[in-house]
């Protein structure tokens, strides 16, 4: 690596490599010589600045929480506006990045990235956590506005719909899901609880995707 190329730089680079590869090659492909050669930096560079793979991951799942908890403002934003279900499924579009689909798996098999994860207080898995807690931020705004039954279980919505498009994602390695699918995904999971799916503060509908 240049040597004038910043630590954060570094590690912004091979949080974005490790992503990529898990994109195309899967958990079994995520190794510590393919994230270095992903991200064009020398083999060294990952040791240097973590004290091993694991820690490496460990960093890497909790860099993105952050980002899912800006996602979260964003969404809980779009509450009263446009449709539930069309909010929600462009948020599960966004959301499930290589990097969340494969999070069970990485954790399951990572006796020592379970440790790290403990040891930083963060839940076993965090980045599955923070989608769950992001719905149900959204989830519990809309039931406020009365657009979701003031009687629906807001906890369970939320768990209950991360579990099943979790599962829709994993299913359709690599790639992601028809849209379809993962519009009908949503719709099973909470159109029982809707109370209108009408736009009803007045203000233009936005984008129901979060990153917008």
């Amino acid at each position: 690596m240049p040597t004038g190329v910043h630590l954060g730089d570094a590690r912004g680079l091979m949080f974005e490599a490790a992503e990529r590869v898990l994109g195309r090659d899967g958990v079994s492909g995520l190794t510590s010589r393919a994230v270095t050669t992903e991200a064009g930096v020398a083999k060294g560079v990952l040791h240097r600045h973590f004290a091993d793979f694991d820690a490496f991951v460990a960093e890497l799942l909790l860099d993105r929480v952050g980002q899912l908890e800006e996602r979260a403002n964003r969404l809980r934003d779009l509450a009263g506006d446009g449709s539930i279900v069309a909010n929600l499924t462009g948020a599960m579009a966004s959301l499930f990045s290589p990097l969340v689909v494969a999070e069970v798996a990485l954790v399951v098999t990572g006796d020592r990235l379970r440790g790290r994860l403990r040891d930083a207080g963060a839940p076993r898995l965090p980045l599955l956590s923070a989608a769950t807690a992001l719905v149900d931020s959204y989830l519990s705004a809309e039931q406020d506005l009365g657009r979701i039954d003031r009687a629906a279980d807001i906890a369970a919505l939320s768990a209950t719909l991360i579990g099943a498009v979790h599962l829709l994602f994993t299913d359709h390695e690599p790639g992601s899901p028809d849209a379809r699918r993962l519009q009908k995904a949503v719709e099973t999971v909470i159109s029982g609880v809707i109370t209108t799916d009408r736009q009803i503060t007045g203000r233009p509908p936005r984008s129901a995707h979060p990153s917008a």
